[in-house]
């Protein structure tokens, strides 16, 4: 078995086997800020296979998303019953407002893609790859020049999660 392959068998097991472990772990994540950049990836494996390397102008964020439905005002003047829903489904994916959060916090980066690493009861947990824009190592590396160049990936929905979106509205 492969070094990378046993990093994401254990990555894997870790939640099965070692509860306490994980528990612990998204209990301190709970209490840290929505948006909070990372040393290194939690799952090595799932980050290298997304394009994650571990040289200067690339970082990772870790983002915490609130679980559930979208609430909506209540309506001041009244409304006919069939009309009058407060809670409504998201139309993105959790995964997809993650990468859009870090794209608009950290605007001098480029989303290359992201990963789930785990929820607890309110909250999801993704962590997000990102390219400096202006870094030399990225502009001369040939997979990180091309992601570069389209400017605002997440927000435009070119990335993984954001196409997945796209292609669910588009066959509606």
């Amino acid at each position: 078995m492969g070094a990378y392959k046993q990093i994401s068998s254990s990555f894997r097991n870790e939640f099965k086997s070692r509860g306490d472990v994980v528990k612990s772990r998204l209990m301190k994540w709970r209490n840290e800020p929505t948006l909070m950049r990372v040393e290194r990836p939690t799952n090595l494996a799932r980050a290298r296979e997304l394009g994650y390397k571990a040289k200067q102008g690339v970082i990772v964020v870790r983002i915490k998303i609130r679980k559930g439905l979208r609430k909506r005002a209540k309506p001041r003047g009244g409304r006919k019953p069939s009309k009058s829903g407060r809670f409504f489904a998201h139309e993105k994916s959790f995964q997809a407002m993650a990468e859009e959060r870090a794209a608009k916090k950290f605007d001098n980066c480029e989303v290359v893609n992201s990963y789930y690493v785990g929820e607890d009861g309110s909250f999801k947990f993704f962590e997000t790859i990102m390219v400096d824009r202006e870094h030399p190592t990225v502009r001369s590396d040939r997979f990180y020049g091309q992601v570069v160049r389209r400017n605002n990936r997440a927000l435009r929905g070119l990335t993984h999660a954001g196409q997945e979106h796209r292609d669910s509205v588009n066959k509606k």
